[in-house]
């Protein structure tokens, strides 16, 4: 309640500092960064409660454990990607395992959402559009409508296309109607959603009136204020508002970290804006706010983002280091005739250089980052060049046989040799041509990581090494996490491809992780690191 009930006086202070510029906002945040560990430690607080309860319960069943997986996804949803990930997998396998639909669809919008946080469109739009809303209770259809908006919404702001973007934006607005019909009038979904959906169709006046209301009159939570500021302050920006825009993001940022939300823009936004602004200084201890922030939650489009914006306003901060040190230099050139000054004057250079270094080492760190984030894209994208022309040559294969078979039986047809017909369709050898594919897939995959298979058996003590026959390229557990290793996490997909069933899978990976020497958690984050060549 304390925290719902901070936003109430902050608006009058939110009002009175439009005309007495940000001085008082930029106090109130840098107090709210100081006890940013304290906050943090509560959200860990709460987390350490909900493993334990799962921990001491005796032979917990599997509701028990689905509704723990759900209660610490939400802790973890905006505050680490690689657990919140993980506990959307176990959602999902809790509900395969109770073999309740509801749960399943449920704990794939789950998953949509932390998959949208990372920018993987893609993958988000795959895990949304495989659910069905229909099974789905009156809150859960709100989320997946407007989770489903929202990934419309970010891929039309990222495509920025003349012609995909209007299309995105489009559907996402019937995404929006749809939730939008579930909610009850006048609650915060529906004014922020359909503000929102205001902002997108280029009615701003509507969309500032809906988000003020929510603003003025709601007692909202604080990550509802930290959404509800950012999204009129990017009104305030498209405005030329800058300002009106600081003092929302300020605020929303306030919000953020009094509700440990790691997965934000405002500090982001903020800070670019200060760094047009001129204010150099409150906008790179800001922009490092952001990268610790991005770092922490561990999505990689949050770090690249961030990583782009800060060597910019670093190399402006370094060069505004740089003209203080020429001045430095010219005052010590004037007055070389007092011994004491000059002395004064050199403690203070070898301060001003002392900081530059330390400013260089933040560059280069930034920049090393960065790299290890378009390494990490260069691999993906060698990977996608390889196995499209894998596909390519394996489906001109398939249609060179297609065309030999059909000429064969034209042949047949013409000649009236029915029975020759028959010969030639049992002739076809379906688990021939599979046991190809598969070779295929194994020579693919192993072009790309030849080191495979070494890398994996290092993960096992040597007795459990796994030992391949004569010709053999990999076997049933190595191709379930290359596959794992392309990026195909979904247990489903993975059991269609190998055409297994998804308990078969599931027992798979058991059996593995438990022969590893390193945790089950660990596991599948050690396979991802095998690098390609």
């Amino acid at each position: 309640m304390k925290r719902i009930l901070f936003f109430v006086p902050l608006l009058f202070l939110f009002h009175s500092v439009f005309s007495q510029g940000h001085d008082s906002l930029f106090n109130k945040l840098n107090t709210e960064i100081d006890k940013k560990k304290e906050y943090d430690a509560q959200k860990l607080g709460r987390i350490e409660k909900l493993e334990q309860k799962l921990n001491n319960a005796a032979n917990p069943d599997l509701n028990f454990r689905y509704t723990t997986y759900l209660g610490l996804y939400e802790e973890y949803r905006s505050f680490n990607y690689d657990k919140a990930f993980h506990y959307a997998q176990k959602l999902q396998e809790a509900g395969y395992l109770l073999k309740d639909p509801e749960k399943i669809a449920y704990s794939r919008v789950k998953f949509g959402f932390i998959l949208l946080s990372s920018g993987m469109f893609k993958e988000a739009f795959d895990s949304l559009e495989v659910v069905n809303v229909k099974l789905l209770d009156n809150n859960a259809r709100k989320e997946y409508y407007f989770l489903t908006a929202r990934t419309y919404y970010d891929l039309a702001d990222y495509d920025k296309d003349n012609y995909y973007t209007p299309i995105y934006n489009n559907r996402a607005g019937r995404y929006i109607d749809s939730g939008a019909a579930l909610c009850k009038a006048n609650s915060f979904e529906y004014m922020y959603f359909n503000g929102l959906k205001s902002l997108k169709t280029g009615n701003t006046a509507k969309a500032i009136t809906n988000l003020k209301t929510l603003i003025d009159g709601y007692h909202l939570t604080d990550h509802q204020f930290a959404v509800t500021a950012s999204t009129l302050s990017d009104i305030f920006i498209r405005n030329n508002q800058p300002d009106n825009a600081i003092n929302l993001l300020i605020m929303a940022a306030v919000a953020d970290i009094r509700s440990s939300t790691k997965e934000t823009a405002a500090m982001t936004n903020l800070a670019q804006l200060l760094q047009k602004s001129g204010d150099i200084e409150n906008a790179y201890v800001y922009i490092k706010q952001a990268l610790d922030d991005a770092t922490y939650y561990g999505a990689r489009q949050r770090k690249i983002q961030v990583s782009a914006i800060l060597p910019v306003i670093a190399s402006e901060r370094i060069n505004s280091v740089e003209g203080q040190r020429r001045v430095l230099f010219l005052y010590a050139s004037l007055l070389t005739v007092l011994s004491a000054i000059i002395v004064v004057f050199a403690v203070i250079i070898y301060k001003q250089l002392r900081k530059l270094r330390i400013a260089d080492k933040i560059i280069l760190e930034a920049n090393h980052n960065l790299q290890e984030s378009i390494n990490k894209l260069n691999e993906a994208d060698k990977i996608k060049e390889e196995y499209i022309g894998y596909y390519f040559n394996l489906i001109s294969e398939y249609i060179n046989k297609l065309d030999k078979f059909k000429r064969s039986v034209d042949n047949k047809l013409t000649t009236k040799r029915f029975e020759d017909i028959r010969v030639l369709v049992n002739n076809i050898n379906l688990t021939k041509e599979r046991e190809e594919l598969f070779i295929n897939f194994d020579r693919a995959f192993l072009k790309i990581f030849p080191n495979f298979v070494d890398s994996y058996n290092e993960l096992f003590s040597e007795e459990n090494h796994v030992k391949l026959l004569p010709n053999q390229l990999l076997n049933s557990d190595l191709r379930i996490f290359a596959l794992v290793r392309l990026g195909i996490h979904d247990t489903e997909k993975i059991a269609h491809i190998l055409e297994y069933s998804v308990n078969t899978i599931y027992n798979y990976k058991a059996r593995i992780k438990a022969k590893s020497i390193i945790s089950n958690d660990e596991f599948e984050h050690a396979i991802m690191a095998i690098k390609a060549v």
